[in-house]
């Protein structure tokens, strides 16, 4: 689905939480979009084959015929290529009776408390001794390639993770003792709230009930309320149609990506300085991937680098050359030809 010439396309799969992180965040926005559901383990050809993006993380978004990898870049981008200005809802509300938005903090708090803190602890307590065995592997591989699951050793821990959980709900009912809203008592729901609520939202899923006793109303009553009032708001934001979408293909969504514009390379430019320290140039083939899990390399040359993202140059099975952005944090961006030296 476009908006104007431009369709924006995103990649998912239903069970992915980091999916519905995104579905959120378009439809506070309110931006209409195409939808490709991809199998919830690779390969995925959609995405490898098609666009030439070996990537394994999901959700990826398309918007035009630039590719964004990663959420935390997704939300930026977002933010930017649809602004307020233009009749977007912002990520990054002002506080109440201010004039100043706490963007940097909110990227901070998004990209390593929630999603690498947060969500790493209710993924670790999910029933991995009940999953089937091809995906047991798959996850083993996406976390840990080198390093079998200790499934003795992590269901022992799980009381442990759970009491760090209970921990974490008394930092949220913290922060909203106060009465407020939205968690940084700004002007509506952002990014902030979007990003705790997918995680806490998550962890109330069936497959979490030996958490279930956990999220205690009468334990967090100001939480469990805010999380209520964030679900609310979001199904309302879907209701009112701004973020309506259509179910495509993976071929009719790649046709549609490689015919599309791109977006004018020099919106991101490019810093000589950090990619002196990096060791990387301009219009050289480099390996770009996730510095944590799921470190599958990405190749391309590369067109754009500056301190928020890098962008790389890929072409598919379709032909099409497709521009393909990764964030700089935690991601290593590296020159092709000193990976093969080291191989």
């Amino acid at each position: 689905m476009a908006i104007g010439k431009v369709p924006v396309v995103l990649y998912h799969y239903e069970a992915s939480p980091f999916s519905t992180k995104i579905k959120n965040i378009l439809a506070l926005k309110g931006i209409p979009h195409s939808r490709v559901d991809v199998a919830l383990a690779p390969p995925r050809p959609e995405l490898s084959t098609l666009l030439g993006l070996p990537y394994r993380r999901i959700p990826v978004l398309a918007i035009g015929s630039d590719v964004y990898c990663d959420t935390s870049l997704i939300a930026s981008v977002l933010e930017r290529r649809f602004p307020p200005s233009e009749g977007y809802h912002t990520l990054f509300p002002k506080r109440k009776g201010g004039q100043r938005a706490d963007t940097g903090l909110v990227k901070a708090l998004s990209m390593y408390y929630v999603d690498r803190v947060l969500f790493q602890l209710a993924a670790d307590s999910l029933p991995y001794t009940r999953f089937p065995k091809p995906l047991l592997e798959d996850r083993n591989v996406f976390f840990s390639p080198t390093k079998p699951f200790d499934l003795t050793q992590m269901t022992a821990r799980q009381p442990e993770v759970k009491s760090a959980i209970s921990s974490h709900l008394t930092l949220i009912e913290e922060q909203l003792a106060d009465g407020r809203e939205w968690l940084l008592d700004t002007e509506a729901p952002g990014l902030a709230d979007i990003s705790v609520h997918f995680v806490v939202a998550w962890l109330q899923h069936r497959q979490f009930r030996a958490l279930h006793d956990v999220l205690d109303a009468q334990k967090y009553p100001k939480s469990l309320a805010w999380l209520s009032t964030v679900t609310a708001y979001i199904d309302g934001r879907q209701k009112t149609g701004a973020s309506a979408f259509e179910d495509i293909t993976g071929e009719q969504a790649a046709k549609l990506i490689g015919s599309s514009p791109c977006e004018d390379v020099s919106a991101v430019g490019f810093d000589d300085v950090e990619a002196a320290r990096l060791d990387v140039k301009l219009g050289e083939d480099v390996s770009v991937e996730p510095q944590d899990s799921g470190k599958v390399p990405s190749v391309g040359k590369l067109i754009a680098l500056n301190r928020e993202e890098a962008v790389i140059e890929t072409r598919g099975s379709t032909g099409d050359v497709i521009r393909c952005h990764f964030p700089r944090l935690n991601f290593s961006i590296k020159a092709l030809q000193k990976v093969d030296a080291k191989l």
